[in-house]
């Protein structure tokens, strides 16, 4: 999956990607403030999410389940992450283990933890209000 899209088809490229993944795991790259929390967003109500998504910056992890509080998907931001023990320390394989779907922003920080069937998915800036998304699997 490769393309562009306007901020305002991000519902529509959220679907895409959680038909077209391999894996529950998507690791989301780009610089700051190219949409990965925002695509997050997307793709949490995308899953029928009870709650609205948001950044998990402080709290490294946000848990969002289905109206029967099943958990649907993590999402991870591991921006401030000092070191790959500090997420095994939150209890990260754990999460690995479960059945729901991870988002993790700025996998780079904890990269030998990740699983081999993890996808990259790769945003970049076009302009203003347009970006390229890339998944890669490997």
């Amino acid at each position: 999956m490769k393309r562009s899209f306007k901020l305002d088809e991000i519902h529509d490229v959220a679907k895409e990607l959680l038909n077209k993944a391999p894996s529950k795991v998507l690791c989301l790259y780009g610089d700051m403030g190219v949409g990965k929390t925002t695509l997050v967003k997307a793709l949490v109500a995308e899953l029928g999410a009870a709650d609205t998504a948001n950044s998990p910056t402080f709290g490294l992890v946000n848990e969002y389940s289905d109206n029967n509080g099943v958990p649907l998907a993590y999402h991870f931001d591991f921006y401030r992450l000092n070191d790959e023990m500090e997420a095994l320390d939150m209890g990260f394989e754990d999460y690995l283990n479960s059945d729901a779907w991870l988002f993790i922003e700025w996998p780079d920080k904890i990269a030998s933890l990740l699983p081999e069937d993890a996808v990259g998915v790769f945003l970049h800036f076009i302009e203003e209000s347009t970006r390229s998304i890339e998944l890669n699997v490997s």
